[in-house]
């Protein structure tokens, strides 16, 4: 990547570890969207009348819903199928083409888009999982 040793000295590595958390967590919101199904369902009913109150026919819908198919596709394995998705069909685009404008090489796309897939992967299948 043509970095030298006095090019990372100076470097806040408090500040990088902080905003890369950060980072991450907002990666961690996105992706629950897409690896949860049925969040679909709640942002479509989020503002129907009554439903933030609890009352009412969508809230009804949206409680009876999610007791008959809440446990569906909510496994790792789901989960990483819509991280490696992600990583694919979002990360590795995005990183092509900063690569082509920045004249780096299929070595660099690849290195990075690869570890942006992996822990895509991992991110939600726990998301699916677990929350």
């Amino acid at each position: 990547m043509g970095f030298t040793k006095e090019s990372l000295e100076g470097t806040n590595m408090a500040k990088v570890f902080i905003l890369s958390y950060i980072f991450s967590l907002l990666l961690a919101f996105f992706l629950q969207f897409i690896v949860i199904h049925q969040m679909g369902v709640f942002q479509t009913l989020i503002n129907e009348p009554g439903f933030n109150e609890e009352t009412g026919t969508a809230f009804a819908y949206f409680q009876d819903f999610i007791a008959t198919y809440g446990d569906r596709f909510r496994t790792f394995q789901h989960g990483v199928i819509h991280g490696v998705m992600s990583g694919l069909f979002f990360v590795l685009p995005i990183l092509s083409i900063i690569a082509m404008f920045e004249r780096k090489s299929f070595k660099y796309v690849a290195i990075n888009a690869g570890y942006w897939i992996v822990t895509l992967a991992i991110m939600g299948g726990i998301i699916c999982q677990w929350l």
